[in-house]
C-alpha cells in the first residue's frame, strides 16, 4: 500500500523528458523495468501494450508512484551530468539466459565514460566468440542507459548500432566524455 492506503499497481509507468528526449519509465515492486527511447504518442502506447502483454497486468500511469521516484531522480541527475552511476533496484524478468547474463555484466563491469567491444563482452561471460550474441542482446535490452548498452562499440573503432538510434548514441557517449559533443 502507499501512504494514501492504496494498493500500488503490480507496474506503473511515466514519461519523463531527458537530453535525449522523451523516455518511459517502468517499475514494478521489484524494480525498474523499461526503458523506451523517444516515447512520443505513438511509441508510449506500443510500449504499454508490450508491457502488459509480456508481464501479464496492466501498466497504470503514475509518474507519482513511489515505485518510480527513485528512478525518475537518478535519470534526471544522470542527463544533468551530476549522476554517473545508477542506483535502482532492477526488476529483469523481461530478459532471461545468455542475454540477462550480458546485460549484468555490462551493468556492473563497464563503467561511466567507458566503453567496451561487443567480442570483449562476449569474453567476459566466457563466451569469447559470441560477438554477435552480445549485439542481439545489447538490442534486446529492456534498461538502455540504465543498463548503459551505449558503451558497447565495435572493436575496429567503429561505434555499433544502437536500438535507440545512432544520434542517440552518439548523444549518450558525449555525454559521458567518450565522443566529443556534436556541433549541431
Amino acid at each position: 500500500m502507499d501512504s494514501q492506503g492504496q494498493v500500488e499497481p503490480r507496474v506503473v509507468w511515466a514519461v519523463v523528458e531527458s537530453g535525449i528526449g522523451p523516455l518511459l519509465l517502468a517499475a514494478s515492486r521489484e524494480g525498474l523495468v523499461n526503458v523506451v527511447f523517444h516515447a512520443t504518442d505513438a511509441v508510449r502506447d506500443r510500449a504499454v501494450e508490450r508491457l502488459a502483454s509480456r508481464l501479464g497486468t496492466e501498466p497504470v500511469e503514475a509518474p507519482g508512484s513511489p515505485l518510480l521516484a527513485e528512478a525518475i531522480r537518478q535519470v534526471g541527475a544522470y542527463f544533468a551530468g551530476e549522476r554517473r552511476d545508477f542506483d535502482l533496484p532492477l526488476d529483469w524478468s523481461l530478459i532471461s539466459g545468455f542475454n540477462r547474463e550480458v546485460l549484468r555484466e555490462l551493468a556492473s563491469g563497464v563503467p561511466y565514460g567507458t566503453v567496451v567491444g561487443y567480442g570483449d563482452l562476449a569474453g567476459r561471460v566466457g563466451q569469447p566468440g559470441a560477438a554477435q550474441a552480445v549485439g542481439m542482446a545489447m538490442g534486446a535490452n529492456p534498461l538502455p542507459v540504465v543498463v548503459p548498452c551505449h558503451r558497447v562499440v565495435e572493436s575496429g573503432g567503429g561505434i555499433g548500432g544502437f536500438g535507440g538510434g545512432l544520434e542517440t548514441k552518439r548523444r549518450l557517449l558525449a555525454l559521458e566524455g567518450v565522443l566529443p559533443e556534436p556541433l549541431f
